[in-house]
């Protein structure tokens, strides 16, 4: 059961004395959004190095002049370390990513179920500490030569396992503070701790990447555990706490059906199935996973994240060693360069936000991005390589167009479908619904990058067309609730042609 600590009643003694209600919402729902901002991006931070890393467990030798302590002997793998210095390095590297994601995707649905049940800020400051303490383990593999997969593999499973606390804990957290007014817009910034951990990461890990890449994983980790220790001291995981009213009460009057700052799936012939799901709010139990799939909408965008994520997640641990690869560029250059896909990742989050706002139809958005996307994958592939000028700008557009449905998904949509009318104001589902919907996100984040280390083996423009062929899967999963949505439109629009002015 969440509680003030002494810390927490002297910060709202010392900062909040005097201050009227609203002012203290507004005080305390700055704080929530601006430390799980950082919460999220340090996460962020600590799941980046692999890509940079991995640059330099395995490359081309060829060329290299070898230190005078080293005997090159005719070994073509002189400079990498093993295991990853072997023919088939990308599969095993595609292993080490794909061991994480899939511990991740396992961890995610039973930490959703847990985040409803404690503490949230116990759960995300713990959740933080072991995360640092597993990426700190991957880096000492170098600094203490341990050349075992088993033991990088492992390190990768206790860090998946220790970071699938972040999503669930932060979405819950942030959606018991706000309402869903303007959650697009919010929700698009807020998401742009996803983008600027992956920068900061890549930043981070590149500086240490061509000396020593324990440090890749080690000041990531530490970064991750500091802020885990202030989210233990200051973070107030839900209003009632401070015996201030909960945002959603209000929020689940209003139907669905009638908002354009809502979703709106549900037409007079869906009345029957909402009346199917429980009903739980006034006894505020925490929703059953079953009760969560019964959400209209739940599956249908958890099954588009499974493909969306899976392109996001390619791109995110293997977008380094593709620029490698491409061109001419070294790790560092090409880790660096890989950044502007996650400033396209920030645009992207806020341009789809807004969109939702706006017109009150999310999967309509995300179909219309992804239709997009497809067509720019194709054009990043075939021609980025003719000017440097070019590879910037398809970067930051492919950015924008991959990571804007995925952030809209995890975040706006996941909360909306987290307060769903049907649940009567019980904020209780929040964490539950994100892990499902991130959840099989994930496990689609841990099947992309494995096929593509296997996929690059034989040609790279294979992975570019799984690639096209997961997006179109993805829009294809929403068109049932594009539909809706423009039936809804056309019936509101109706409905307001004929009202009386």
């Amino acid at each position: 059961m969440a509680k003030l600590t002494i810390i927490h009643r002297a910060i709202d003694k010392l900062f909040c004395t005097g201050l009227h209600q609203s002012q203290k919402i507004l005080a305390y729902k700055a704080l929530i959004l601006s430390l799980t901002f950082f919460v999220y991006c340090s996460y962020h931070i600590n799941r980046k190095p692999t890509s940079v890393v991995k640059n330099v467990l395995n490359r081309n030798c060829t060329g290299l002049i070898p230190p005078k302590n080293v005997s090159v002997d005719g070994d073509p793998y002189w400079c990498d370390w093993e295991p990853f210095d072997t023919d088939d390095s990308s599969t095993l590297l595609g292993f080490v990513d794909s061991s994480f994601l899939f511990a991740y995707a396992f961890g995610i649905f039973v930490s959703g179920a847990i985040a409803e049940r404690m503490d949230l800020r116990i759960f995300l400051g713990v959740g933080m500490l072991l995360s640092g303490c597993f990426n700190v383990m991957f880096g000492l593999g170098y600094t203490f030569g341990i050349h075992q997969l088993w033991y990088f593999l492992l390190a990768q499973i206790l860090s998946g396992l220790a970071q699938s606390s972040g999503w669930p804990g932060v979405v819950a957290a942030v959606g018991k503070w706000y309402g869903k007014s303007s959650r697009g817009f919010i929700f698009g910034v807020w998401n742009s701790h996803v983008s600027i951990g992956n920068i900061l990461g890549t930043l981070i890990a590149a500086a240490f990447v061509d000396s020593t890449w324990s440090m890749s994983f080690i000041v990531p980790g530490i970064i991750i555990a500091a802020i885990g220790v202030i989210v233990l001291l200051v973070m107030v995981p839900e209003p009632s706490l401070l015996g201030l009213p909960d945002p959603n009460e209000d929020d689940g009057e209003s139907s669905l059906s009638s908002s354009s700052s809502t979703i709106s799936y549900i037409g007079k012939e869906k009345e029957e199935e909402i009346k199917k799901v429980p009903e739980i709010a006034c006894e505020e139990k925490a929703i059953s996973i079953i009760g969560a799939l019964r959400i209209p909408g739940v599956i249908e965008f958890s099954l588009c994240l499974f493909f969306a994520k899976l392109v996001s997640y390619t791109f995110l641990y293997w977008l380094p060693n593709y620029i490698k690869y491409s061109t001419s560029f070294g790790a560092s250059e090409s880790a660096n360069l890989s950044t502007l896909f996650d400033v396209g990742g920030i645009i992207g989050g806020i341009l789809a936000g807004i969109l939702k706002d706006f017109t009150g139809r999310p999967a309509t958005t995300c179909v219309g991005m992804l239709l997009i996307a497809v067509p720019m994958l194709f054009v990043y592939y075939q021609f980025a390589y003719v000017s440097f000028g070019l590879i910037v700008f398809l970067l930051v557009v492919l950015g924008v167009l991959v990571n804007g449905p995925y952030s809209l998904i995890t975040t706006a949509v996941s909360a909306d479908l987290g307060t769903h009318e049907s649940l009567k104001g019980n904020a209780k589902a929040l964490a539950t619904v994100a892990a499902i919907i991130d959840g099989t996100g994930s496990i689609g984040a841990a099947v992309g990058p494995l096929l593509a280390g296997t996929i690059s083996e034989i040609d790279w423009g294979y992975v570019f067309y799984m690639l096209m062929a997961s997006d179109v899967l993805a829009l294809l999963l929403l068109l049932r609730l594009v539909v809706r949505e423009t039936q809804e439109f056309l019936r509101n629009r109706r409905t307001r042609h004929h009202s009386p002015v």
